[in-house]
């Protein structure tokens, strides 16, 4: 027994000495790391004999132990609290859980309540009737079908538009003034009346426009009048424009239109919506300003405003606003949809900053942009009435000017020999859309006071030019002198003046 005994302690002796040896041998080895006197007794045994470059060896030596000991310890001491927060338990606070089981119980309390009182509605309207629709709390109501079986349209404003022109007496239109005459007795009633001023120039771009496309983008530096020439238009053909102020939220087609609501079985309206619909009813100009139109990103919200209008024949400006008719919807609503009028014009406001986006080509290429930097000098104009005219003759009066003044077979060469040369040294086309855009653009402007040449080097420099702007300038920059002389060269030294320095302007940039 006692052989077995020593057996026993000699055996597991040899794994005792393992064991210990190994914690020996790592908290020796800690120890010895951390043993700050041997570190000491070390340094000044050996110093007496160092230089100045032993000196700065030895420095950086205390320096690098140092960091080691010290890495050593936030790694022990990290894993110490990972381990910790490991296997803590978390601390319930016992007050909140009950508070939260409590709102639980009310919950299910006041949704039981809300399904009564609908069942006691249900009941009380009918098996035939609808479920009734929200107030305008959104909170009760007894709108639906039931409503429009009544006489009660889905459309309220639209309908209230039908009444307001069942009578209508259109007024007495002056038919017989002409493009130059509006431009002229615009600036004197906007002096006049409502102290803006414009230069000459700026408001025949405005009515050249109005020729050429139904969206015109009024942009420059803030505080120069855009949104106010919009407004002083509607104010001098006695039919005030209508101001739809962009939001930063704006994505669809309902902010311009507004959406039908299946629960009240309503179309909510816009203010936009109701003018575009009133429009139809008689032969008045209407302007529709989307002010701060690039706060939003022009293309979402307008998109379908923009394929709509590009359309050649205007028996497809059609859109969709419900999926059927009803008997009740607006007279001018067929089958749930509605064509929109010929007779109006939206302007884009536009300031280019920080906070707003970048307008695209796809809409600038559907619009006419209108720079306006500088403020209107004051000058003294007569006073001067508002003008009735009707926009079949203003569309008459830009029909003739492309007959009368018709860009001629000469300048049409020249810009198709001026697109050859952009796109060897640009790689840049016009596009069929501008030159059409040109050949209506240029004969109103010169109807409303104009030269060619000037209609020609606007619509050249903002229609065309502008797109060098998202090319690489630093690699164009030696082909701007060349197409300037080329400019010189095909229409003469003493003009192109706008294109020119805008080239120019786009070469100091780098």
């Amino acid at each position: 027994m006692g052989n077995m005994l020593e057996f026993v302690k000699a055996f597991l002796g040899v794994l005792w000495e393992g064991v210990s040896g190994i914690f020996v041998g790592i908290f020796g080895g800690i120890f010895q790391m951390f043993n700050f006197p041997e570190y000491y007794d070390a340094f000044w045994v050996y110093s007496g004999e160092w230089n100045a470059g032993g000196w700065v060896v030895a420095i950086l030596l205390v320096i690098l132990v140092v960091a080691i000991l010290a890495a050593l310890v936030w790694l022990v001491v990290w894993g110490l609290i990972r381990i910790v927060r490991r296997f803590r338990k978390p601390v319930i606070n016992q007050d909140l859980l009950d508070e939260i089981h409590g709102l639980k119980k009310q919950i299910v309390k006041l949704t039981r309540e809300k399904d009564r009182i609908l069942a006691m509605k249900v009941h009380a309207v009918g098996d035939e009737g609808a479920l009734a629709a929200l107030d305008e709390e959104g909170e009760t109501a007894e709108g639906g079908e039931e409503k429009l079986a009544a006489g009660e349209s889905r459309f309220f404003k639209l309908t209230e538009v039908d009444q307001i022109y069942e009578n209508y007496v259109p007024p007495v239109y002056d038919d017989e003034i002409t493009l130059e005459q509006i431009c002229d007795r615009f600036r004197n009633f906007a002096a006049s009346r409502l102290r803006l001023y414009y230069e000459p120039r700026i408001i025949r771009l405005f009515w050249a426009g109005m020729s050429t496309t139904r969206l015109l983008i009024l942009q420059g530096i803030s505080g120069t009048g855009k949104t106010s020439l919009a407004y002083a238009t509607g104010q001098f053909l006695d039919n005030p424009a209508t101001i739809a102020s962009v939001q930063p939220s704006w994505r669809d087609r309902t902010e311009l239109f507004g959406y039908f609501n299946e629960f009240t079985k309503r179309f909510n309206e816009t203010e936009v919506l109701k003018k575009m619909y009133e429009a139809t009813w008689n032969k008045n100009i209407y302007i529709t300003v989307l002010d701060e139109m690039n706060i939003a990103r022009v293309e979402y919200y307008f998109a379908e405003m923009l394929s709509i209008l590009e359309m050649p024949s205007r028996d497809n400006w059609i859109v969709d606003l419900v999926p059927s008719g009803w008997p009740n919807d607006p007279k001018h609503v067929v089958k749930g949809r509605f064509t929109l009028p010929q007779n109006m014009w939206f302007v884009g406001t536009a300031n280019n900053d920080d906070s707003t986006f970048a307008i695209s080509d796809k809409v600038y290429d559907r619009a006419i942009p209108i720079n306006i930097n500088s403020k209107g000098v004051p000058f003294n104009a007569p006073d001067t009435d508002k003008l009735y005219v009707s926009f079949e003759h203003v569309e008459n009066m830009f029909k003739k000017a492309q007959e009368e003044h018709k860009v001629s077979q000469e300048i049409i060469d020249k810009i198709n020999t001026l697109d050859d040369y952009v796109i060897e040294h640009f790689r840049l086309a016009f596009g069929n859309r501008i030159v059409k855009q040109l050949k209506e653009f240029v004969p109103s402007y010169v109807a409303c006071g104009g030269t060619e040449i000037d209609g020609i080097d606007y619509v050249l420099c903002n229609k065309i030019l502008r797109k060098f702007e998202s090319l690489n300038l630093g690699f164009i920059r030696d082909e701007i002198d060349g197409l300037c002389d080329y400019l010189s060269e095909l229409f003469g030294e003493e003009n192109m003046g706008e294109s020119k320095e805008y080239l120019q302007r786009l070469k100091k940039l780098f």
